[in-house]
Order: C-alpha cells, then structure tokens, then sequence
C-alpha cells in the first residue's frame, strides 16, 4: 500500500457533480490535493473545492476545459501541473450522455459525434498527455506510483438501443483502460477501470421513476440504486494502493446487475 501520501494530487475530469464531486469528496477524505475539472458550472466546481477543503483536501482548484477540445485538454494538464506540481492520480469521470434518447434507426451524426467526442475521443487523447506527465514525474522522483482511472458504465457491455452512441463510447473506453494498463506497465503507472451501474445523479432523473420500478422488481439484486459516494468508494480504495498487483482490472460498481441470472 502506498505509504507516502505526502502532497498527493488528483485531477478528476467532471468532478463538480455528479459522480464527479463523489470521488472529489472522496480523494480529499485521503488528503489529496485535487483538481475539480469543469465544462461550463464554474459555481458548482467552486463549491465541490470548497466541500474538498472542508473534507481535508490540503489545496482544492477548479480548473473550466471541455475535454473534447484537445488543446484544452492538454491546457488542462499543464494548468494542474503548473499550479499544484505534480500529478499522482487522474480520475477520467467526465461524460454526456445523448441529449435525445433516439431508437438506434434515428440517432444522428451529431449525436454521435459529440457523445464520442467528449466520453471517448476527448478522454482517450487527455490519458495520452497525462501518461507522459506521470511519466516524467515518476522518473523525476515525484510521484511513487501514479494512477490512471477509468470511469466507464455497465453500458460498456449492456446494450440499450435508444442511446446507442453512448454504449459505444463506453465500449471502447473499457477497451481504452485495457490498451493503457498494458502500454504503461513497465512504466509503473497502474491503471483501473470502474464500471458503475445504475447511480443516481442528475443525469439519471429523467429516467428515474421507470429505474425505481425496475429496480423494485429485482433489476439490481442489492435492490437499490447506486450513489456517488458508492463510486467515490472505489476510487479512493484504487488511490491509496489498496491493489498494488492490478493493472487493467475492472470494477463492477453496480449492486449486482452485471450478474447473469436464468
């Protein structure tokens, strides 16, 4: 387990809300410093850094990028770098889903692209940049063992056809954390990918009330919906080296529903 926590710094893409600010909460728990990354609420990262400094985050920042715009990306990076000198831990969290539930036979080009564009492409190209700032740093005596984490979803392998661009994104950023957990091994940076199911967050309330049912009837055999704090959990378990011998693993944050059942 990693014993020198000493000025430990996360970067969490998406982490004004959400899921987001459930990791936040948890990573400051730990005395990370953190970087809460936003696409346009500055207000409520504000108030996730403040929550973090509260929480026992030594420094709480929040930094505006839209991670499908690659220079912002890199921006990103070299802004956390810059201000807080180092980078132990990304959290890739951020993620959209379509704007319009669409049957398969009606999605759109424009869906498509811009759900690709910011839960795959974006995500893809900023773990690129973030491994060679891991890597220099851990070659510099920075860092001890930075991490790379995937936040994905049960849709990288459950199909649902009135949001299929957003279950190929997740598909290919399952596959993403594999290519990058063995590309980067030898380099001594470990990577995870956590799959969460059904969380309850502003972007599931529209479809609440037909979840609950769901649910109700034996969907999610813990019988519940997910929280942030749930998916918080999990990464801070990756983040102190609680799996020091797993690189490429998946998490399966989902009260059971990924289980096959007759």
């Amino acid at each position: 387990m990693e014993s020198n926590s000493q000025g430990r710094v996360a970067l969490v893409t998406g982490g004004s809300r959400g899921i987001g600010r459930g990791i936040v909460h948890a990573l400051a728990s730990q005395a990370y410093s953190v970087v809460v990354n936003y696409r346009s609420d500055r207000q409520a990262a504000e108030e996730t850094c403040r929550q973090a400094r509260e929480l026992g985050a030594p420094e709480a920042i929040a930094i505006g990028a839209d991670i499908a715009n690659l220079s912002a990306g890199r921006a990103l990076l070299e802004e956390s770098h810059s201000r807080l000198g180092r980078l132990d831990l990304l959290v890739n969290n951020a993620g959209v889903a379509p704007e319009v539930r669409a049957d398969l036979l009606e999605a759109t080009p424009e869906s498509w692209d811009r759900v690709l564009g910011i839960n795959l492409r974006g995500v893809y190209f900023l773990t690129q940049s973030a491994a060679r700032i891991m890597i220099h740093d851990r070659r510099q005596g920075l860092v001890r063992e930075p991490r790379i984490i995937f936040i994905t979803s049960v849709s990288s392998s459950m199909a649902s056809v009135s949001r299929g661009e957003y279950c190929v994104a997740k598909a290919g950023l399952s596959m993403a954390a594999k290519l990058f957990a063995l590309r980067l091994a030898a380099e001594g940076v470990l990577v995870h990918e956590i799959r969460p199911g059904l969380i309850e967050t502003s972007m599931t309330a529209p479809v609440k009330q037909a979840y609950d049912d769901r649910i109700a009837a034996g969907l999610v055999p813990l019988g519940r919906w997910g929280t942030p704090d749930d998916v918080g959990h999990a990464v801070a378990q990756l983040a102190k080296g609680a799996l020091p011998y797993a690189t490429g693993s998946v998490l399966e944050i989902d009260g059971g529903l990924h289980l096959e059942r007759l």
